[in-house]
């Protein structure tokens, strides 16, 4: 019971995110980026997320004892989603938890860039995320994150994102037909 304008609308913006390609004459149909595509996001997303941590690490001590809070939760959720083998619950929890950590560093550019990354990554996230070896890794990595958060270890908070991002990107490699 949608009328084709707010479904066409829907579609200009997922085609201008990249999400969806249209072909005249044939639908919409969603894109696949290529393998070379994906290595370039996936530097991409691995050196802002090693720059937010390492910006969320050096936040004052009682800011960043309320990310870490936060950092926990997200955590705690991700743990619960895994345990259950409830992929979709997981990769929330797992988005939220990268998201308080790109919001800590307070950067608008960074995060708009971050939103196009994470947008044109969702089904190579989706897919890494629905291994259960892929969430097993994930988990500890997240673990040591939030530890070094905890501590305002920044160069090691920087270290471990861009490490944790690296690893997502040759898991999804590992499990390509």
């Amino acid at each position: 019971n949608t009328s084709r304008v707010p479904v066409r609308e829907a579609l200009r913006s997922l085609q201008a995110s990249g999400l969806v390609v249209s072909r005249r004459n044939a639908g919409v149909f969603v894109r696949q980026p290529a393998p070379e595509e994906i290595i370039e996001l996936y530097t991409f997303r691995a050196l802002l997320d090693g720059f937010c941590g390492e910006c969320a690490a050096k936040l004052a001590d009682s800011v960043r004892k309320k990310l870490v809070t936060e950092l926990k939760t997200s955590l705690a959720e991700m743990r619960l989603a895994a345990k259950s083998q409830d992929t979709e619950r997981y990769y929330f929890a797992n988005l939220s938890f990268h998201w308080l950590i790109v919001q800590a560093a307070g950067n608008r550019k960074i995060f708009d860039a971050y939103q196009s990354v994470i947008q044109q990554l969702h089904l190579c996230r989706l897919k890494n995320l629905s291994m259960s070896l892929g969430r097993k890794a994930s988990l500890e990595e997240h673990r040591a994150i939030v530890e070094a958060i905890a501590l305002g270890q920044a160069a090691k908070t920087k270290r471990l994102l861009t490490c944790h991002v690296t690893r997502a990107e040759h898991r999804f490699f590992e499990v390509e037909p």
